[in-house]
């Protein structure tokens, strides 16, 4: 057996907010979250009880070792992480009420990770997994970071290691022909497959419709095995191609705190349905999860498996006793 369920790639974040009401050139304080989508999924799935491992290069800094342990309380073994000189990606968060929309400001150029080369990352630890994780926003940023998942998909297909890649696209960091450009070749017969409804339409050129059908064309541009779409408010699809069955789980009714970080959550919560060899539950762990991420401030979701399958065959909302 492998030695982990899931292994990841990408780059460790800081998150530094300011609350609705505030703008951020007045801003006097900030509000600190560690932050990273594929260290995201890892952390949620260890919570779960899944082994995983994620590679990254982080500054020898206190700012480092504040990742490394956020993800070392979850459960995350970070053994191949490398420690470098340089500097931690960080972004800024503006909290918003309507008529202004939440701002998100990106400072994670010359970051340790960004620098990190295929010669210094550990492949062997890697592709020693169930389920290499990968994700659009790593792919996104130029230069090392885009060809290292680049490589890694390369190897994974080699190795007979199945691949799950979220789409998760990000406008500020390249356009939807960039992205699809890049994104077509990485994806084809991909094993697990999680795109958003808009980016299927916007990003890879899927024609609109009804969302099933929607759902069925990005099966056949990219020819992967299982999908994943969602669609906000209106919950998650999903299609396992091998058995041509679509399941549909409506979103679950929450009371939103903070909306970043829910993506990851979902992701994380239908991986541990893939893991446990049952698709159409991992959609119900992904609705769930994704709703708890919005009750929660922070990226990283805090949830046990007992708690999890729980909320997943029960109404929310109840006082525990």
């Amino acid at each position: 057996m492998p030695r982990f369920d899931l292994t990841t790639l990408g780059e460790g974040q800081l998150r530094l907010c300011v609350p609705a009401g505030t703008r951020m050139e007045r801003a006097e304080r900030f509000d600190v979250f560690v932050s990273g989508t594929e260290g995201n999924v890892a952390s949620t799935l260890a919570r779960l009880g899944g082994a995983t491992g994620w590679v990254s290069a982080l500054p020898a800094t206190p700012l480092g070792r504040r990742v490394t342990n956020e993800y070392t309380l979850a459960g995350v073994d970070l053994s191949a992480v490398r420690w470098s000189e340089g500097r931690l990606a960080t972004y800024y968060v503006e909290y918003a009420v309507p008529p202004r929309s939440i701002q998100v400001l990106f400072d994670r150029r010359d970051s340790c990770f960004t620098r990190l080369a295929a010669d210094e990352v550990d492949w062997d630890y890697l592709l020693d997994t169930r389920l290499l994780h990968l994700t659009g926003i790593t792919l996104a940023l130029p230069g090392n970071p885009q060809a290292l998942v680049q490589e890694a998909a390369r190897r994974a297909r080699e190795a007979g290691v199945p691949v799950s890649y979220d789409v998760n696209y990000r406008a500020r960091l390249w356009s939807p022909e960039e992205a699809r450009a890049v994104t077509l070749p990485l994806v084809a017969g991909i094993d697990v497959l999680c795109c958003s409804l808009g980016d299927a339409l916007t990003v890879l050129g899927v024609p609109p419709g009804e969302p099933e059908a929607v759902l069925r064309a990005l099966g056949e541009v990219t020819g992967a095995r299982h999908l994943v779409m969602s669609m906000g408010g209106d919950g998650l699809m999903g299609w396992d191609r091998e058995a041509d069955t679509v399941t549909r789980v409506p979103a679950r009714e929450v009371v939103i705190l903070d909306r970043i970080g829910a993506g990851d959550a979902m992701v994380a919560g239908v991986l541990h349905g893939v893991l446990a060899g049952d698709f159409a539950r991992g959609l119900r762990y992904g609705a769930v999860c994704a709703a708890l991420a919005l009750s929660q401030w922070g990226d990283q979701l805090i949830v046990d498996h007992a708690e999890l399958e729980r909320l997943v065959d029960a109404p929310g909302g109840m006082i525990e006793r």
